[in-house]
């Protein structure tokens, strides 16, 4: 079969380019099965002639749709549609192995079907995001000479490095830009960490209710967990007490501010109380601090206590700038960098110098603090909002956070937050229910949520549906 020339459309009126309206126009008869796998594409030249365009733009197109699968040329034979889709093989793989389990969660938070709401989501809506200050920091970057296709340094790009130095500092912990190391994400750097310091079968303590991928990385690295509960002022100093007692443990991973999912930071008395019981019992602390540019005030941190020789300090900068541009970093002393590094460099060799640049653009452009307040004060406005909202429905926070965008929600009395979630999925809502996050006892009757992924009235009436239902169940 031939694809015929009148398939192809130019409205030389449109905004859009030459290029793109064929690209698009290509695309929907593709996808759509109106060009049939097998079917001969125009010659360059008679396609060129057709619409009275260049034949290196014609060239252009078959180029891009070839590259994107779908199309196939056949030198001396000409192009012809490709007899496998992409939209086809570029489903995802969804067989069940045996870490499914473990990011069931985030591959449903991951889909990319526009229309589902996701407030299990882990960042920001893109209208809290910075995206004109991202474009123009691309623009510059791609402005300026410095290669676009070179390795990035061991430890990562340095200016980034030093400001990260100096932002550290404002959180009054000390250190050189030696004592950084630029990774992936702050997943990444626990990953590092956990390769470097910890082997299997070592006890770690973990807070409860806390993040469920660390837990899930814990696991894969075959550590054995301890679950430390989470009070409003910080961990609960008995059981951390008793823990270290009766177990040998090799390491606390904990968030001191904003923990995920409570969003509690440790107080500083509290704190003093928990690293004199980690010294006496020789565990390293890993301090989590991603959700750091949150906070109009800044909380204490362990680190601030102790400097870098007694503790390893992890933190990102996805949060507030982009979950694509992602750019996390470990903070230690001078020796466990370099180890760090050789293993980072062993691993993954080094990390995008060119995403670094951009983060580093962004952060510099003299509107990144501005940002910042301006998200700060949004969130607090809208966490009002999406509390009233909840209280409506019976459902409160644990504990009401001063900063970021997470709250963990006790349900009505009754009410199975793994329920709630399932019939929330059927509806194309994604919840997070709290045995996700959590070993307490009624920790199904919790779950967290992001309030920036709250805003469609759609949520609102799934959940009222959902209570109904779940509540006449009760009854019945």
């Amino acid at each position: 079969m031939q694809v015929a020339l009148k398939d192809f459309q130019l409205d030389l009126a449109s905004a859009q380019g030459l290029t793109t309206q064929l690209l698009q126009q290509s695309r929907q008869q593709v996808q759509q099965g109106s060009w049939p796998a097998g079917a001969r594409l125009p010659s360059v030249r008679a396609l060129a002639s057709h619409l009275g365009i260049s034949k290196f733009t014609v060239a252009d197109v078959y180029e891009r749709l070839n590259a994107e699968g779908l199309v196939l040329s056949r030198p001396g034979s000409g192009v012809f549609v490709a007899r496998r889709h992409p939209a086809l093989q570029l489903q995802e793989n969804n067989s069940p192995s045996e870490l499914a389990d473990e990011v069931a969660l985030m591959r449903q938070t991951l889909q990319r079907e526009p229309h589902w709401l996701k407030p299990a989501a882990g960042w920001l809506t893109p209208d809290y995001l910075p995206q004109q200050e991202i474009r123009a920091a691309l623009k510059e970057i791609a402005r300026q000479e410095q290669a676009l296709t070179d390795y990035g340094p061991a430890q990562g790009y340095l200016p980034l490095r030093q400001y990260l130095v100096n932002r550290l500092a404002e959180l009054r912990i000390q250190l050189a830009p030696q004592q950084i190391l630029l990774t992936q994400s702050a997943t990444h750097a626990l990953d590092l960490v956990l390769r470097l310091l910890i082997k299997p079968g070592d006890k770690i303590i973990v807070d409860d209710p806390g993040f469920y991928n660390f837990q899930a990385m814990l696991r894969l690295h075959q550590l054995e967990l301890l679950y430390l509960p989470r009070t409003a002022d910080g961990p609960d100093l008995q059981i951390l007490n008793a823990l270290l007692d009766n177990h040998k443990v090799r390491a606390y991973l904990t968030n001191s501010v904003l923990s995920n999912p409570v969003g509690t930071c440790v107080t500083p008395p509290k704190a003093v109380q928990v690293l004199s019981l980690l010294k006496q019992h020789q565990v390293l602390l890993i301090e989590d601090d991603i959700y750091a540019d949150f906070e109009a005030q800044p909380a204490l941190r362990y680190a601030s206590l102790t400097g870098l020789q007694e503790g390893i300090y992890l933190g990102s900068l996805s949060k507030t700038i982009s979950a694509d541009l992602r750019v996390g970093y470990i903070a230690a002393s001078p020796a466990l960098v370099a180890s760090l590094t050789d293993l980072k460099l062993i691993t993954s060799t080094s990390t995008p110098a060119t995403v670094e640049r951009v983060v580093y653009q962004v952060l510099t452009s003299g509107s990144y603090r501005r940002h910042l307040k301006q998200l700060q004060q949004r969130l607090d406005g809208l966490r009002r909002d999406v509390v009233a909202q909840f209280a409506l429905r019976g459902i409160q926070p644990w504990y009401l956070p001063e900063a970021g965008f997470a709250l963990w929600l006790r349900l009505p009395a009754g009410i199975s937050s793994r329920a709630l979630t399932a019939y929330a999925a059927a509806k194309q809502v994604v919840l997070a229910p709290g045995p996700n996050f959590s070993q307490w006892p009624d920790a199904d009757q919790f779950m967290r949520v992001n309030i920036t992924q709250c805003a469609d009235p759609r949520l609102w009436q799934v959940l009222d549906d959902a209570l109904a239902s779940l509540g006449n169940t009760l009854r019945g």
